[in-house]
């Protein structure tokens, strides 16, 4: 499967609210629509120019929604087309904890998506973060004419 627009990608996170997901450290029920929202936005303050960083925070749910097995490879599949490469390759090696030694960008991600589990914060709502991913998806879309 491939996003091929912002509204779908929205409607896919949407549908992961009330989604319940054992949480992977803690075991406990996780809710992966508020960790994405609190991942991004903690993303969003540490690095504010950073909206690709930002962006790869927000969509990981969509794999644990549509893929529970194997999430990782396949969301950044899926995101690609629409976000671009970095961002897949960000959502990928996030889940592979030897690449994280010599990228600060994972670094970055993977300190956030940790701190988002225990965070108690208001993250905002997905609506809030509409235009980030419109305009990553426009400046790829606009990279990809010129490749």
């Amino acid at each position: 499967m491939e996003l091929r627009s912002v509204e779908e990608l929205m409607d896919l996170l949407y549908a992961c609210r009330g989604e319940r997901h054992a949480a992977e450290s803690g075991g406990g029920p996780g809710d992966p629509y508020g960790h994405a929202l609190r991942t991004a936005a903690l993303l969003r303050r540490r690095r504010p120019a950073d909206k690709e960083l930002q962006v790869a925070g927000l969509v990981a749910p969509v794999g644990r929604l549509l893929w529970p097995g194997d999430p990782a490879g396949r969301t950044a599949e899926a995101v690609r087309p629409l976000l671009g490469a970095r961002v897949a390759r960000l959502v990928r090696r996030q889940a592979h904890p030897e690449a994280w030694a010599h990228d600060d960008d994972l670094v970055s991600l993977r300190q956030a998506d940790e701190e988002a589990r225990t965070a108690v914060f208001d993250a905002g709502v997905l609506e809030d973060w509409r235009t980030v991913l419109e305009l990553t998806a426009a400046r790829n879309s606009r990279l990809g004419l010129v490749d």
